[in-house]
């Protein structure tokens, strides 16, 4: 028994001893963190937004964290090779994802194979930007609004049809939603990206396409496409006289594109806590402000307990959509 009571007194001592040795280690990993080069792993080609955003704020970060932080491109299977690394890279902080409405609501919904959870398999780090998209149409098009193309669509539902950049892409869905919340039909054509979607509805092969902002801004302003209204619920200041979607006469209607940190599953809290304090610092720089608002970005920085609640809210608002519209794919 006397042996016994010391076994139950050496364990809860060492216990106890533990916990701040834990708390110890736990604080080394954030002040010595990071001591290397971080890679901010891009799951598209260069020159996108996605890039774009990604190259921007790796150069402040790497500013405040005293390493540099490189953006490396893995392209493929609409954002889930990069994404997937990541997923499976080791949970130190060295390697995060700048991921998107693709990679982590999306994809997951539409592909039969899932090669991983959008929820379980990141450690959410910050949301950083939001990147509206916009209805255009070609200027031959005999409508000058939302109401007036609902009519048209209305009148004529088996005659229009919409352009995107490929099946179960945010533009595609954006148009799927669009149908559903107006009450209308298009037929969906899916181009292999964006640009020479974008082509087509120029040069008037497809009359209608919801883009991102930023590639079709300069169509707009010269002309070649006429721009119905954004996608966000909030006018844009590069824009300001282009209305909402949703005061045009389809309430409660509103898509995105957006771009966030992630790290992988396991990160430390600490480290995790770092990464979430230099992207937030970063997007409060003036210059970054600057760069942002050239494509029409609204800068967001939230904390990971909000990016996780983002995700699961983006993937909740999809998961129906997705269905209802019957998209999957291999």
């Amino acid at each position: 028994m006397a042996f016994s009571k010391f076994t139950r007194r050496a364990v809860l001592a060492l216990g106890l001893s533990v916990l701040p040795l834990a708390g110890i280690v736990a604080q080394s990993v954030a002040q010595e963190f990071p001591n290397r080069t971080v890679t901010l792993v891009v799951p598209f080609a260069a020159g996108g937004s996605t890039d774009l955003v990604a190259r921007i704020i790796a150069q402040k970060m790497s500013d405040d964290l005293g390493q540099q932080v490189i953006v490396e491109n893995v392209a493929g299977a609409g954002g889930n090779i990069g994404a997937d690394r990541v997923a499976r890279a080791d949970p130190d902080g060295y390697t995060i994802l700048m991921g998107t409405v693709a990679t982590h609501a999306l994809n997951p919904l539409i592909l039969k194979t899932k090669p991983y959870d959008p929820e379980k398999d990141f450690s959410p780090v910050s949301l950083l930007v939001i990147v509206p998209n916009v209805l255009v149409v070609n200027p031959e098009l005999p409508a000058k609004n939302v109401q007036e193309l609902v009519a048209l669509l209305k009148a004529e539902p088996d005659k229009y049809s919409y352009a995107s950049s490929g099946i179960g892409t945010p533009l595609h869905l954006s148009g799927e939603l669009f149908k559903i919340m107006a009450g209308v039909e298009m037929q969906h054509i899916p181009y292999k990206g964006a640009g020479p979607a974008l082509n087509d509805v120029i040069a008037n092969q497809v009359p209608i396409m919801f883009d991102n902002l930023p590639s079709s801004s300069s169509h707009i302003k010269g002309g070649t496409l006429k721009a119905l209204g954004v996608t966000t619920a909030k006018r844009v200041p590069s824009f300001p006289d282009l209305p909402t979607i949703a005061e045009s006469g389809v309430p409660g209607y509103e898509t995105y594109t957006w771009n966030a940190l992630f790290a992988p599953p396991g990160t430390p809290k600490e480290v995790v806590d770092r990464l979430n304090a230099s992207a937030n610092k970063a997007m409060k720089d003036p210059a970054v402000i600057a760069k942002m608002g050239d494509f029409s970005a609204t800068i967001v920085g939230s904390t990971p307990e909000e990016l996780g609640s983002h995700v699961k809210a983006e993937l909740a608002k999809w998961e129906p959509i997705v269905k209802q519209a019957k998209i999957q794919v291999e």
